[in-house]
């Protein structure tokens, strides 16, 4: 069973910087691309190798799947799922 969480489109500050906190996405000034930091410690990562499609009230779908990996104290942490209207959903 996948899990699912909703997520929050952000904006750039005022500083023209974008800053994700898990679970959020938004479009990077600097190079236009969408970037997007899943639910939990995995991290941000781009979605510039996706189909991004933004809808009517904000939220994108992206596509296909995303695969974040990082790693932390030689252990590697990976997420895999969907964001779909907003929304955040495991494979």
């Amino acid at each position: 069973m996948s899990e699912s969480v909703k997520g929050r489109r952000v904006y750039p500050n005022e500083s023209g910087e974008l800053w994700l906190a898990a679970g959020n996405y938004g479009k990077d000034p600097v190079d236009g691309h969408w970037k997007a930091s899943p639910p939990g410690p995995i991290g941000m990562g781009s979605l510039e190798n996706h189909e991004v499609v933004e809808h009517e009230d904000g939220t994108i779908t992206v596509s296909p799947s995303i695969l974040i990996t990082t790693y932390a104290a030689d252990c590697e942490i990976k997420w895999h799922g969907y964001l779909e209207r907003g929304v955040w959903r495991t494979c």
